[in-house]
């Protein structure tokens, strides 16, 4: 064993170091609380601790009419003075009511100018002039809040939308308005909210009944379990009832055609072709033709004849297939600790989910607070320009443009990191893809070395050699990094293509180009093949790197022609592993299913009483079905692994060895037998 694509292994430990430095410059200029807090018009989080907002976790609208979508309110777009609040509205009033009655009923005068602006009570102002300067909003409407910021307090009444069941309001400029014209401003809201209601009880599903889940998801893994050892007695018989299953299914259906056809003879009309009748949208009507089922009949004894003709050609062929999934689950049976290695993929991409997931947060709110001015007058030339709100007083602006504000409008800024911030959030995805390509390799080559070692033991097991998997994780990490890091980097570079494309195409999916349409579907389409054909070569790679140590180019070259070479044993083992482990993952999952079905529902008498009431029983039930199917996959997926290495080992072993004293297979006898070649050599004492 040697170090194998060394440039390349530098070259990945480089990027990842560039990966951490980049992390720690996002997490140095970043700030997540622009995600989880909203922020006011003068730049400060509402809720934040030890600031004067504290108590104040809420941001207020001003005048909700100017805003023109929920989505532009959650990303602050909206060109209203915005406040932090502790509390939304639960009245209408307005300020020209409000100040007129002020003397006689301070009550209403304290309530609303918690909605002005910090230190104002100056009712003695003039409107006008309140309104101008935006001190206090000219109206309140009742609210309710909604990802931390008011909204109206919709609802329905006989069909009518209505806040606090009126259907006008005042809106303190002198006119009264319908409340569907705040429809715009809080479109859908209504709906989300409902959702946010089911999420709730969601949650609540899921505190209560998550042991029982856990319970269902080691049920499945130990069915898991129990399915990969039997496959070792049973492989071939599911397969051959399966195969003759089919057959039969085939033969009733030639059957029923050729009955259809006879039973048809003498009834007017029968006779007539499709020709004849022309296009009709009742398909029965073909069904009342002779010929329509003679066409049915001829194409099943087709499909009957090709199927028998390929079991009676490819027989020896599927009998190997059957042998090679029989020695994979005897090949687990001895090396025990394989089916467990899919834990550290599955912690190894955790991990690189989370730093991607973290860092692009970080890098999205890089940005420092940027102000721009807020003019009422639609002619001001100074408005949306970009303002300090310190200076801003000392300006001239205000006199040019009376009632202008420098506000807060967003985050971002003019310096170089600032605006490259794109490129950042590309490489954040780009190091991502590569990264978690890598982790898949590093547990393909693991498994692939220890199933490797189990095959080329001329004495079974005798001569395993000692923790197979260890030694296996370690020749890959210290000889091989670099070679796995060139496939995954292969990989990586058509996945961030294909989310380009996909990228592009959700862009102009509103274009009338249809030329356009019809390359981005080719080029997607062209670039999924690749990465099929791509992560086929790699998987089968990476098992000639744990058998032979050679390169990533040298290894994929010799796996691709030595699969060529048995192109239809491939396809053979292909497709038989595939229908057993689709077989194996519904019957854990159904199996699981329907004995979680019956416990939630308490259809169980033994376990009625043990049973959490849930909002909705569908929601462990969906979870532990899903999950049963992904345990059951984390298990096969191991087997498929051991199926394919000990598949290469098999025709490596064929071409290699003859069988001979000097050149034994070191294949099973099972195997030899069917080959029907030459007598084994006797094994070595």
């Amino acid at each position: 064993r040697r170090c194998t694509d060394i440039i390349c292994c530098v070259i990945f430990i480089v990027v990842i170091l560039g990966y951490i430095a980049l992390g720690v410059v996002a997490w140095v200029h970043g700030d997540p609380r622009k995600v989880i807090y909203p922020t006011d018009s003068y730049g400060q989080f509402c809720g934040q601790k030890n600031t004067l907002n504290k108590n104040k976790t809420i941001l207020f609208y001003f005048n909700i009419l100017k805003c023109a979508s929920p989505v532009v309110l959650i990303n602050l777009q909206c060109p209203t003075t915005q406040l932090c609040v502790s509390k939304c509205p639960d009245r209408f009033a307005t300020y020209i009511d409000v100040q007129a009655s002020y003397r006689y009923r301070p009550d209403q005068w304290n309530y609303f100018r918690q909605f002005c602006k910090p230190g104002f009570n100056n009712p003695r102002k003039s409107v006008a002039q309140v309104l101008r300067d935006e001190d206090c909003p000219s109206m309140i409407i009742p609210s309710r809040p909604f990802l931390k910021r008011c909204f109206p307090d919709f609802s329905t009444k006989n069909g009518v939308l209505t806040v606090a069941n009126q259907t006008t309001f005042k809106d303190g400029r002198g006119k009264t308005r319908n409340v569907t014209d705040l429809r715009e401003a809080a479109n859908g809201i209504n709906n989300v909210l409902d959702a946010r209601s089911v999420g709730m009880k969601i949650f609540e599903d899921y505190a209560i009944s998550w042991y029982w889940i856990l319970i269902g998801l080691f049920i499945a893994m130990m069915l898991s379990l129990l399915f990969l050892v039997l496959l070792r007695f049973t492989a071939g018989v599911l397969f051959w009832i399966f195969i003759f299953g089919v057959i039969g299914i085939i033969g009733y259906g030639i059957w029923h055609c050729y009955w259809e056809y006879d039973h048809l003879k003498g009834i007017p009309g029968s006779d007539l072709t499709v020709y004849d009748i022309g296009f009709q949208t009742d398909f029965k009507v073909y069904l009342q033709l002779r010929q329509t089922w003679l066409a049915f009949m001829i194409i099943l004894c087709g499909v009957e004849v090709i199927i028998i003709l390929m079991l009676i050609f490819l027989r020896n062929r599927i009998r190997i297939a059957i042998a090679l999934l029989k020695e994979g689950s005897r090949a687990i049976g001895y090396i025990m600790s394989t089916l467990f290695y899919p834990i550290v993929t599955f912690l190894l991409i955790a991990i690189c989910i989370s730093y991607w997931a973290v860092t692009a947060v970080f890098l999205a709110t890089s940005g420092e607070p940027v102000y721009k001015v807020m003019a009422n007058q639609t002619l001001c030339k100074y408005a949306n320009l970009t303002c300090d709100p310190e200076t801003f007083n000392t300006t001239n602006v205000t006199k040019l443009c009376p009632g202008a504000q420098c506000t807060f409008a967003f985050y971002g800024g003019e310096s170089l990191y600032h605006k490259y911030i794109f490129i950042f959030q590309l490489a954040n995805a780009f190091v991502f893809l590569w990264l978690v390509n890598f982790a898949i390799a590093l547990g393909q080559c693991t498994l692939a070395g220890a199933f490797a070692s189990y095959y080329w033991a001329y004495r079974k097991p005798a001569d395993i050699p000692l923790w197979p998997l260890f030694s296996s994780f370690g020749r890959a990490i210290r000889y091989h990094t670099g070679s796995l890091a060139f496939g995954a980097l292969i990989l990586a570079i058509v996945q961030l293509i294909r989310v380009i494309l996909e990228y592009l195409d959700h862009k102009l999916k509103g274009t009338q180009n249809s030329f356009t349409r019809f390359l981005l579907c080719c080029l997607k389409c062209c670039f999924w093949c690749l990465e099929k054909f791509l992560k086929f070569i790699n998987r089968n790679a990476y098992i000639m790197i744990a058998i032979y140590g050679k390169n990533f180019c040298t290894s994929a070259k010799e796996a691709f022609f030595l699969l060529m070479r048995n192109v239809v044993r491939v396809a053979v083992l292909d497709k038989v592993t595939d229908f057993l482990l689709f077989l194996g993952k519904i019957l854990v999952a159904g199996g699981v299913g329907v004995l979680a079905f019956f416990f939630f529902t308490q259809r169980i008498p033994v376990f009625a009483q043990e049973v959490p009431m849930l909002n909705y029983y569908w929601v462990p039930l969906l979870t532990v079905i899903i999950g049963s199917y992904l345990v059951a996959h984390g298990f096969f997926s191991v087997y498929a692994m051991c199926v394919d290495t000990l598949f290469l080992c098999f025709c490596e072993d064929l071409e290699r060895n003859d069988g001979s004293t000097a050149k034994p297979y070191f294949m099973s006898a099972s195997l030899h037998r069917i080959l029907g070649k030459k007598k084994l050599s006797p094994k070595k004492a």
